[in-house]
């Protein structure tokens, strides 16, 4: 965990002694809420494994989850370019919000399909016996291949032979079983997305021609 992170590097000398420390679920990738840290709560945050800040209006180390129990267990620790503030990648344990919300934030734009793939890779775990997931994941990967299959061909057809209702609906189709189909080979969204980002990367430097 946090193998590459130094925090000598961090300018905090710019910033008062105190970083922003973003929290983002690792994932469904969300951003739950933004924190400070001195020198002695990014220390904890690395050793101890639990996100903690400082109170500004307590003036002391405060760990998130330390009165409600919704910690939030560190994944990764990175900086940004200008070394003066942390992003802080977690697995939630409980809502992160002081309102009961997963999000200080609320609810952004394309973040569900992270909260799914999240939820598909809990059923996987769990297996209740009343979801569909289940059955699907019971059936095996071949089978889950060939769902996908055919949510792809349901939605190319209603693309060029039905109305917009239709084609929106085969879509959520296609992509629900298809990210059912990544977690039944071990893979997350998180991966698909992964390589379109690298695609991306290269296409842009392409066309800059460096």
């Amino acid at each position: 965990m946090c193998s590459e992170f130094d925090p000598a590097a961090l300018d905090w000398d710019k910033v008062g002694g105190l970083v922003p420390a973003i929290v983002q679920d690792a994932a469904t990738l969300r951003v739950l809420m933004l924190g400070y840290m001195d020198r002695a709560a990014l220390e904890s945050t690395l050793k101890g494994g639990k996100v903690t800040f400082f109170s500004r209006s307590k003036q002391r180390l405060w760990t998130k989850g330390e009165t409600s129990g919704n910690h939030l267990d560190v994944v990764d620790v990175r900086t940004d370019c200008d070394a003066d503030t942390v992003l802080v990648t977690v697995r939630p344990h409980g809502p992160t919000c002081h309102t009961g919300s997963t999000s200080c934030f609320g609810d952004a734009p394309g973040q569900f399909l992270g909260a799914l793939d999240a939820l598909v890779e809990q059923r996987e775990r769990e297996r209740p016996l009343d979801s569909y997931t289940t059955q699907l994941f019971e059936k095996g990967t071949r089978r889950i291949a060939q769902k996908v299959g055919e949510e792809g061909v349901e939605a190319a057809l209603a693309g060029v032979a039905q109305g917009d209702d239709e084609l929106l609906g085969e879509s959520a189709d296609l992509l629900f079983h298809l990210i059912v189909l990544l977690r039944a080979r071990g893979l997350s969204l998180a991966d698909a997305v992964a390589v379109l980002e690298q695609r991306h990367a290269k296409a842009v430097e392409k066309s800059s021609g460096r």
